[in-house]
Protein backbone atom coordinates (compact mmCIF):
# COMPACT_ATOMS: atom_id res chain seq x y z
CA UNK A 1 0.00 0.00 0.00
CA UNK A 2 1.47 3.44 -0.33
CA UNK A 3 2.58 6.03 2.13
CA UNK A 4 1.34 8.70 2.84
CA UNK A 5 3.63 12.55 3.93
CA UNK A 6 2.30 11.06 7.21
CA UNK A 7 3.27 7.50 6.83
CA UNK A 8 6.22 8.72 6.17
CA UNK A 9 6.40 11.10 9.30
CA UNK A 10 5.01 8.59 11.72
CA UNK A 11 7.98 5.92 10.41
CA UNK A 12 10.60 8.08 11.31
CA UNK A 13 9.09 9.74 14.59
CA UNK A 14 7.94 6.32 15.74
CA UNK A 15 8.40 6.82 19.41
CA UNK A 16 5.21 7.31 21.49
CA UNK A 17 4.40 10.65 22.66
CA UNK A 18 3.51 11.41 26.24
CA UNK A 19 -0.44 11.66 25.41
CA UNK A 20 -0.28 8.06 24.04
CA UNK A 21 -1.57 5.23 25.99
CA UNK A 22 1.62 3.46 25.12
CA UNK A 23 4.10 6.34 26.08
CA UNK A 24 4.31 5.52 30.09
CA UNK A 25 4.46 1.70 29.87
CA UNK A 26 6.66 2.28 28.05
CA UNK A 27 9.12 5.00 29.35
CA UNK A 28 8.68 2.82 32.82
CA UNK A 29 10.47 -0.13 31.60
CA UNK A 30 13.93 1.52 30.14
CA UNK A 31 16.69 2.01 32.10
CA UNK A 32 17.66 6.18 32.06
CA UNK A 33 20.96 6.59 30.89
CA UNK A 34 22.22 9.66 33.61
CA UNK A 35 25.35 11.71 34.38
CA UNK A 36 25.81 14.23 36.73
CA UNK A 37 25.45 18.03 34.96
CA UNK A 38 26.88 19.79 38.84
CA UNK A 39 28.73 18.15 41.51
CA UNK A 40 30.34 19.86 44.91
CA UNK A 41 30.01 18.00 48.17
CA UNK A 42 26.84 18.92 49.08
CA UNK A 43 25.05 19.36 46.08
CA UNK A 44 24.61 16.55 43.35
CA UNK A 45 22.47 16.85 40.40
CA UNK A 46 21.62 14.32 37.67
CA UNK A 47 21.04 14.37 34.25
CA UNK A 48 19.13 12.29 31.89
CA UNK A 49 21.03 11.56 28.80
CA UNK A 50 19.58 8.50 26.99
CA UNK A 51 17.45 5.44 27.48
CA UNK A 52 18.74 1.52 27.69
CA UNK A 53 16.82 -1.72 27.04
CA UNK A 54 15.96 -3.80 29.45
CA UNK A 55 17.60 -6.39 27.07
CA UNK A 56 20.92 -4.13 26.72
CA UNK A 57 21.01 -3.36 30.59
CA UNK A 58 21.07 -7.40 30.85
CA UNK A 59 23.51 -8.76 28.30
CA UNK A 60 26.19 -5.61 28.60
CA UNK A 61 29.14 -7.20 30.19
CA UNK A 62 29.41 -3.88 33.02
CA UNK A 63 32.53 -2.74 34.30
CA UNK A 64 33.19 -1.70 37.74
CA UNK A 65 32.68 2.16 36.44
CA UNK A 66 29.34 1.73 36.08
CA UNK A 67 26.10 2.05 39.07
CA UNK A 68 23.03 0.01 37.98
CA UNK A 69 20.11 0.48 39.85
CA UNK A 70 17.02 -2.05 39.34
CA UNK A 71 15.28 -0.41 41.30
CA UNK A 72 14.90 3.10 40.10
CA UNK A 73 15.96 1.73 36.73
CA UNK A 74 18.73 3.52 36.11
CA UNK A 75 22.80 4.06 34.62
CA UNK A 76 24.95 5.97 35.56
CA UNK A 77 29.19 6.66 36.22
CA UNK A 78 29.65 7.90 39.55
CA UNK A 79 31.36 10.98 38.99
CA UNK A 80 34.38 12.93 40.30
CA UNK A 81 36.30 16.00 39.57
CA UNK A 82 39.19 13.49 38.62
CA UNK A 83 36.74 11.55 36.23
CA UNK A 84 36.84 10.67 32.31
CA UNK A 85 33.40 9.73 31.42
CA UNK A 86 34.38 9.42 27.63
CA UNK A 87 37.19 6.94 28.45
CA UNK A 88 35.34 5.04 30.65
CA UNK A 89 32.46 4.72 27.90
CA UNK A 90 35.31 3.88 25.71
CA UNK A 91 36.49 0.96 27.55
CA UNK A 92 32.89 -0.14 28.23
CA UNK A 93 32.15 -0.16 24.30
CA UNK A 94 35.07 -1.62 23.82
CA UNK A 95 34.96 -4.30 26.03
CA UNK A 96 31.14 -5.36 24.58
CA UNK A 97 32.82 -5.53 20.85
CA UNK A 98 35.73 -7.25 22.02
CA UNK A 99 33.07 -10.15 23.68
CA UNK A 100 30.75 -9.55 20.41
CA UNK A 101 27.75 -8.88 22.66
CA UNK A 102 25.71 -6.98 20.72
CA UNK A 103 25.45 -7.08 16.49
CA UNK A 104 25.15 -2.91 16.30
CA UNK A 105 29.04 -3.20 17.42
CA UNK A 106 30.22 -4.85 14.33
CA UNK A 107 29.92 -1.48 12.47
CA UNK A 108 32.12 0.53 14.79
CA UNK A 109 33.52 3.85 13.27
CA UNK A 110 36.34 5.02 15.26
CA UNK A 111 34.28 8.37 15.36
CA UNK A 112 33.23 9.97 18.70
CA UNK A 113 29.50 11.36 19.43
CA UNK A 114 28.82 13.94 22.01
CA UNK A 115 26.82 13.13 24.81
CA UNK A 116 24.38 16.29 24.98
CA UNK A 117 22.82 17.61 27.61
CA UNK A 118 25.73 18.23 29.68
CA UNK A 119 28.00 21.24 31.11
CA UNK A 120 31.01 19.24 29.94
CA UNK A 121 32.22 17.80 27.50
CA UNK A 122 31.49 13.53 27.28
CA UNK A 123 31.84 11.51 24.00
CA UNK A 124 31.17 7.84 23.33
CA UNK A 125 32.06 5.72 20.09
CA UNK A 126 29.14 6.49 17.60
CA UNK A 127 28.37 2.55 16.77
CA UNK A 128 27.30 2.49 20.74
CA UNK A 129 25.23 5.53 20.58
CA UNK A 130 21.67 3.63 19.72
CA UNK A 131 22.73 1.07 22.56
CA UNK A 132 22.85 3.78 25.11
CA UNK A 133 19.83 5.87 23.20
CA UNK A 134 21.54 9.26 23.29
CA UNK A 135 20.30 12.36 21.37
CA UNK A 136 22.57 12.57 18.32
CA UNK A 137 22.93 15.01 15.38
CA UNK A 138 23.86 15.01 11.68
CA UNK A 139 23.51 17.38 9.03
CA UNK A 140 21.53 16.69 5.54
CA UNK A 141 21.34 18.63 2.32
CA UNK A 142 19.52 18.87 -0.79
CA UNK A 143 21.29 19.17 -4.04
CA UNK A 144 19.19 20.71 -6.76
CA UNK A 145 18.81 21.64 -10.36
CA UNK A 146 16.16 22.91 -12.68
CA UNK A 147 15.84 21.85 -15.81
CA UNK A 148 14.03 25.05 -17.25
CA UNK A 149 15.77 28.42 -16.98
CA UNK A 150 12.45 29.60 -15.46
CA UNK A 151 12.87 27.65 -12.32
CA UNK A 152 9.40 26.34 -11.63
CA UNK A 153 7.93 23.45 -9.64
CA UNK A 154 7.75 21.30 -12.41
CA UNK A 155 11.29 21.51 -13.39
CA UNK A 156 12.82 21.80 -10.06
CA UNK A 157 15.39 18.15 -10.01
CA UNK A 158 17.18 16.48 -7.06
CA UNK A 159 20.52 14.46 -7.07
CA UNK A 160 19.70 11.20 -4.84
CA UNK A 161 22.08 8.67 -4.42
CA UNK A 162 21.57 5.12 -3.57
CA UNK A 163 23.38 3.66 -0.77
CA UNK A 164 24.95 0.84 -1.88
CA UNK A 165 23.25 -2.91 -0.91
CA UNK A 166 26.40 -3.80 1.21
CA UNK A 167 26.24 -1.39 3.38
CA UNK A 168 25.52 -2.06 7.03
CA UNK A 169 22.10 0.09 7.46
CA UNK A 170 19.58 0.79 5.30
CA UNK A 171 21.54 -1.25 2.16
CA UNK A 172 19.87 -0.49 -1.12
CA UNK A 173 17.97 2.76 -0.07
CA UNK A 174 17.55 6.11 -1.42
CA UNK A 175 19.55 8.74 0.54
CA UNK A 176 20.13 12.29 0.41
CA UNK A 177 22.06 14.24 -1.63
CA UNK A 178 24.56 14.75 1.34
CA UNK A 179 24.20 13.39 4.57
CA UNK A 180 26.09 12.13 8.15
CA UNK A 181 26.44 12.53 11.92
CA UNK A 182 28.40 15.45 13.52
CA UNK A 183 31.18 14.24 15.35
CA UNK A 184 32.44 15.42 18.68
CA UNK A 185 33.71 19.17 18.54
CA UNK A 186 32.59 19.56 15.23
CA UNK A 187 31.23 22.52 13.62
CA UNK A 188 27.64 21.52 11.70
CA UNK A 189 28.71 23.38 8.74
CA UNK A 190 32.23 22.03 8.62
CA UNK A 191 30.56 18.74 8.67
CA UNK A 192 28.57 19.50 5.86
CA UNK A 193 31.72 20.90 3.76
CA UNK A 194 33.46 17.61 4.84
CA UNK A 195 30.31 15.10 3.67
CA UNK A 196 29.83 16.97 0.83
CA UNK A 197 33.69 16.16 -0.50
CA UNK A 198 33.75 12.71 1.22
CA UNK A 199 30.17 11.57 -0.01
CA UNK A 200 29.59 13.40 -3.27
CA UNK A 201 33.01 14.77 -4.31
CA UNK A 202 31.88 18.14 -4.17
CA UNK A 203 34.11 21.13 -4.27
CA UNK A 204 34.34 22.52 -1.16
CA UNK A 205 34.75 25.70 -2.52
CA UNK A 206 31.23 25.64 -4.18
CA UNK A 207 29.53 24.14 -1.29
CA UNK A 208 31.05 26.92 1.26
CA UNK A 209 30.09 29.81 -0.80
CA UNK A 210 26.66 28.10 -2.28
CA UNK A 211 25.20 25.97 0.50
CA UNK A 212 21.61 27.39 2.56
CA UNK A 213 20.78 26.62 6.11
CA UNK A 214 17.24 25.62 6.32
CA UNK A 215 16.77 24.71 9.73
CA UNK A 216 16.24 21.67 11.12
CA UNK A 217 14.32 18.41 11.61
CA UNK A 218 13.31 16.18 14.81
CA UNK A 219 12.15 13.24 15.41
CA UNK A 220 12.41 9.94 18.16
CA UNK A 221 13.33 6.61 16.07
CA UNK A 222 12.78 3.58 17.09
CA UNK A 223 15.19 1.53 14.72
CA UNK A 224 13.56 -1.81 13.19
CA UNK A 225 16.00 -4.42 11.17
CA UNK A 226 16.85 -2.33 8.25
CA UNK A 227 19.17 -0.22 10.93
CA UNK A 228 21.21 -3.33 11.43
CA UNK A 229 22.31 -4.74 14.55
CA UNK A 230 19.74 -5.35 17.19
CA UNK A 231 16.07 -4.08 16.60
CA UNK A 232 14.12 -1.78 18.91
CA UNK A 233 17.35 0.57 19.58
CA UNK A 234 16.39 4.39 20.29
CA UNK A 235 17.75 6.49 18.51
CA UNK A 236 16.46 10.23 19.06
CA UNK A 237 17.81 12.81 16.25
CA UNK A 238 17.96 16.14 15.24
CA UNK A 239 19.08 16.46 11.42
CA UNK A 240 20.66 20.65 10.31
CA UNK A 241 19.05 20.70 7.15
CA UNK A 242 21.33 22.58 4.08
CA UNK A 243 19.94 23.52 0.68
CA UNK A 244 22.13 23.90 -2.49
CA UNK A 245 21.55 24.93 -5.88
CA UNK A 246 23.61 22.94 -8.21
CA UNK A 247 24.67 24.24 -11.65
CA UNK A 248 23.56 22.07 -14.63
CA UNK A 249 27.04 20.77 -15.29
CA UNK A 250 27.77 19.50 -11.88
CA UNK A 251 27.39 16.00 -11.17
CA UNK A 252 27.96 14.44 -7.64
CA UNK A 253 30.23 11.47 -7.87
CA UNK A 254 30.53 8.88 -5.29
CA UNK A 255 33.81 8.64 -3.64
CA UNK A 256 33.93 5.57 -1.83
CA UNK A 257 31.89 2.54 -1.64
CA UNK A 258 29.36 3.30 0.24
CA UNK A 259 27.12 4.70 -2.85
CA UNK A 260 25.93 2.77 -5.76
CA UNK A 261 25.31 6.04 -7.91
CA UNK A 262 23.05 9.45 -8.01
CA UNK A 263 20.42 9.84 -10.01
CA UNK A 264 18.99 13.00 -11.28
CA UNK A 265 14.90 12.95 -10.14
CA UNK A 266 12.63 15.32 -10.68
CA UNK A 267 9.14 15.79 -8.07
CA UNK A 268 6.77 13.32 -10.05
CA UNK A 269 9.40 10.58 -9.69
CA UNK A 270 10.74 11.40 -6.32
CA UNK A 271 7.38 11.91 -5.00
CA UNK A 272 6.59 8.02 -6.22
CA UNK A 273 10.19 6.55 -4.61
CA UNK A 274 8.96 7.88 -0.73
CA UNK A 275 5.20 6.70 -1.45
CA UNK A 276 7.30 2.91 -2.38
CA UNK A 277 9.08 3.55 0.79
CA UNK A 278 12.63 3.63 -1.16
CA UNK A 279 14.01 6.33 0.69
CA UNK A 280 15.83 5.66 4.22
CA UNK A 281 13.45 7.17 7.26
CA UNK A 282 15.08 9.83 8.27
CA UNK A 283 15.80 11.11 4.43
CA UNK A 284 12.26 11.02 3.74
CA UNK A 285 11.63 13.58 6.95
CA UNK A 286 14.16 15.84 5.22
CA UNK A 287 13.25 15.42 1.31
CA UNK A 288 9.53 15.94 2.78
CA UNK A 289 11.07 19.14 4.88
CA UNK A 290 12.30 20.61 1.20
CA UNK A 291 9.07 20.33 -0.17
CA UNK A 292 7.05 22.14 2.40
CA UNK A 293 9.70 25.01 2.40
CA UNK A 294 9.67 25.01 -1.87
CA UNK A 295 5.85 24.74 -2.01
CA UNK A 296 6.41 21.40 -3.65
CA UNK A 297 3.58 20.18 -0.50
CA UNK A 298 1.29 22.59 1.13
CA UNK A 299 -2.06 23.00 3.56
CA UNK A 300 -4.34 23.44 0.20
CA UNK A 301 -3.87 19.41 -1.02
CA UNK A 302 -2.19 17.92 2.17
CA UNK A 303 -4.70 17.11 4.69
CA UNK A 304 -2.28 16.05 7.09
CA UNK A 305 0.15 19.58 6.49
CA UNK A 306 0.10 20.53 10.06
CA UNK A 307 0.49 17.48 11.64
CA UNK A 308 3.47 16.55 9.27
CA UNK A 309 4.92 19.69 10.15
CA UNK A 310 4.39 19.21 14.02
CA UNK A 311 5.73 15.90 13.98
CA UNK A 312 8.95 17.15 12.15
CA UNK A 313 10.07 19.34 14.91
CA UNK A 314 9.62 17.17 17.42
CA UNK A 315 11.23 18.08 20.92
CA UNK A 316 13.97 16.15 22.48
CA UNK A 317 13.58 15.42 26.20
CA UNK A 318 13.94 12.43 28.49
CA UNK A 319 11.88 12.52 31.22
Amino acid sequence: MPKSNLDLICECDNFPYPDSPAYSPLISSYYKFQLLTTWDAECTIHVKVGYLLPSTVQRMPWTPSFTISHLTRTVSIPYSPASDESSILHTQLTLARSQRTFAVLTGWRNELYPVHGLNRPVAMERAGSALFGIHTTGVHMIGYTFSSPTKTLDSLQIWVPRRAQTKQTYGGMLDNTVAGGIATGEDQFESLVREAGEEASLPEEFVRKEARAAGAVSYFHVRDWRAGGEEGLLQPETQFVYDLEMPADMVPRPSDDEVERFSLMGVEELEGALRSGEFKPNCAVCLVDFFVRRGVLSAREEGDYLEICQRMHRRIAFE
